[in-house]
Order: C-alpha cells, then structure tokens, then sequence
C-alpha cells in the first residue's frame, strides 16, 4: 500500500468496494469503510456493492464487476481501490493487474490507521509486527522490477528468486527479534499484576467498540488526560491510573485499551496480546457502547466475540451504555441503571453520558459495590484525589 498521508494533506481519491456474502453483518452503505479511510488520510469519492455466494478466486469479485469497476475509477479519477473485506495475496495481485490501480483491503487500512497512530515503544513494537506479518505472504508483487532476472547457476530458478527469499529471511529475522522485545514487555507486566495482586489492588479495563466513548469516559473518571477524539482508534496505547472511590475509601486500578472493530485483523489481535493482556487479567470489565448507534447490538456481539477469543469471555461485566446525550429525548431510557441480557447472562447495566458526566455517581457506585464483594473483608486505604497516577 502506498504510504497513506496525514489527514491535513492532499487526500487520494479512493474507490470503495464491498462483497455481500449474506453475513448478517454486511455494511450495505460501506459507512464504516469510509469512516476508516478517511482516518487513514483517503478521500472516498464512490461506493460500489455487489452480492455473490463465494469469493471469485481470482479476483474475488469476478472480472464483470471487475471492469465495471475499472470504467467507474477512470470517470472518477480514482487513485486506489479499497475492499471492505480482506484479499488473499492472488486476489490483490490479479486485480491490481486488471484495473491498473493500487488495490488494498480493510486489513492493510486498520494496520496503516494503527501505526500512524501508535505512540508508546510497545504499540509501534506491535504494529510492526502485524504488518510484517502481513506483507511476508506478499513480497512477490514488491518484486515486479526483478522479473526479467534469471536464476544463479544453469539459469536456473525464477525471477528475483534470491532477492525475494533474502527479504524473507530479513522479514523473519525482525519479526523473531519484535516478538522477544515483547515478551519481555510482558514479563514485565506480569510482574506489576502480581504486585496489585498482593497489594489486593482491585483492576478494571475498559473495553468496546471504536469510537464508543472509552477515553472520554477513562478522563471523565480519573481526571485525566488521555487522548479523546470523534475518531476511530484514537487511541491505540493502553493507560493506567489509580481511581479513588471514596465512599469506600479505596484506589483501584482503572485501564483504558485499544477500541475493537468488526473484522480486526487476526495478526493485531495476536500481536497486540500483551496490550490485551490488561483485559485478561483485569478483576471487571467495564464493557463500554456507543447507545447513540443504530448498530450498537452489532458492535456488543463483535466485542463480546473478541473477548472470548483473548480469553477474556468470563469475566464480570458492566455494560455502559455511553453518549446519552446525542440520543433522542423519545429514545432515552426511564431508568439510569437496570440489568440487560448478555451471553445469556444477567449483567449490570448503566446510563450515563460521559462527555456532560451524567449517570458518573451510579457508576462509581456500582464500582465500589463490585469492589467490595470481591475483598468484602479489606483494610480500606485513603488517599485524597490529588494521588491519582500514572501506574
């Protein structure tokens, strides 16, 4: 993919392409997509969609559509072509040959959005290896220009072989040495779980969909100043801060992780594990959602699906139904706290819009209850707000 500009700069004109396979899921209007583009610094300046049953094998979308799609960008003036779903290897070379175009998929989007926006030592460590990941199963459309080389001895063995294998050893080499950096990033956080564990430090992550409120509602609570924007995956580094509940008289540990979305490439889940970890591990989940969404039961089931696979299913919830105030007067609920039906389980759920601070006090109450059950028996600590830190 061609290196995406900042957003202020010269924005490339994108072609935006989705697939109905009849999956519940499917973005007719491709919202979302062009959400992430635009993120990404692209402009989208058409909208193509199309059912079928399978991926076309060749060029996933057959080479009817195909052409229709090669005709549209030239009228437009398109400058890339974006899927909503993510391409084999084949598939992105194929058709990058039959519309003359850059072609790129939702996953190379999410990866591109997350290392511009990395900004500790462990996220660009994480991004990077998800992107190594990705692009070692498609070095060989990098090496067009060597075509026309031949092998070593006896002209034998295809073109740009050597090259291609010498970047493949270079690629496995730094995706070995990221992989020991990080483990050591989390032995590390081991080591500070065990000591909250023997201090019986009590720790919440906060969790949900892109763009649900997380960071908005982590300021709003520990008084700090965590990044927060109108954006998707504004924030992608994990925080941590101490959060005083007085009326118990406790500090508790309060994180705030990167935001999930539909389709989040395998490679970042596994990549961004010890990031993750911090939601694994945590004794509550503060399951954050965007109640201003029409696809907010959508974006629950995605995140839920997520959980469980980062062993994180079975940990205690509290459902947050956040950005009460840009819902409609007709729409917004009688009551600010009551139990909703998750997986099959009763979990606590609470109202509040964390941008003007409605429904904070019935929060914090219900944290300092889930605290309390847990070490029911505890010395409480005081400490004043001013001792709220960095952890």
């Amino acid at each position: 993919m061609t290196s995406l500009p900042p957003p202020e700069l010269n924005k490339a004109p994108t072609l935006l392409v989705g697939v109905d396979f009849g999956l519940p899921h499917f973005d007719a209007e491709l919202e979302e997509l062009g959400l992430l583009a635009e993120t990404a610094g692209l402009k989208p300046v058409a909208r193509v969609t199309c059912k079928r049953r399978a991926p076309d094998a060749a060029l996933f979308i057959g080479s009817g559509k195909a052409d229709e799609i090669k005709l549209l960008a030239e009228q437009m003036g398109v400058q890339e072509i974006l899927f909503d779903q993510s391409l084999s290897p084949a598939q992105q070379r194929n058709l990058e040959r039959h519309l003359g175009l850059p072609v790129n998929d939702r996953t190379l989007l999410i990866l591109e959005i997350f290392a511009q926006r990395a900004r500790s030592h462990e996220g660009k460590l994480q991004v990077e290896l998800a992107r190594l990941q990705y692009l070692s199963t498609r070095l060989v459309r990098r090496w067009s220009h060597l075509e026309r080389q031949s092998g070593g001895i006896g002209m034998r063995g295809g073109p740009g072989e050597t090259q291609i294998e010498l970047d493949r050893r270079m690629i496995g080499d730094n995706i070995k040495r990221i992989k020991e950096r990080l483990s050591k990033v989390k032995r590390q956080r081991n080591t500070q779980r065990r000591q909250r564990d023997r201090r019986e430090a009590f720790s919440i992550s906060l969790v949900g969909y892109t763009n649900a409120g997380k960071s908005t509602l982590f300021n709003a609570l520990v008084k700090a100043r965590a990044y927060a924007a109108d954006q998707l995956f504004a924030t992608l580094d994990t925080t941590t801060r101490q959060l005083y509940l007085g009326d118990i008289g406790r500090l508790i540990s309060l994180s705030d992780t990167v935001g999930f979305i539909r389709d989040l490439p395998h490679g970042l889940i596994d990549a961004f594990q010890a990031t993750l970890q911090e939601a694994v591990d945590a004794d509550l989940l503060l399951h954050v959602v965007d109640f201003s969404s029409e696809n907010h039961l959508n974006q629950i089931a995605e995140v839920q699906r997520v959980l469980k696979e980062i062993g994180a299913g079975d940990i205690p919830q509290v459902l947050v139904f956040n950005k009460l105030d840009a819902v409609a007067a007709e729409c917004r609920p009688t009551v600010m706290q009551d139990s909703y039906e998750l997986d099959g389980k009763p979990t606590p759920r609470v109202f509040l819009s964390a941008k003007d601070g409605e429904g904070l006090v019935v929060l914090r109450q219900l944290l300092a209850d889930a605290v309390m059950t847990r070490y029911p028996t505890s010395v409480a600590t005081h400490f004043p707000e001013s001792h709220e830190a960095d952890t």
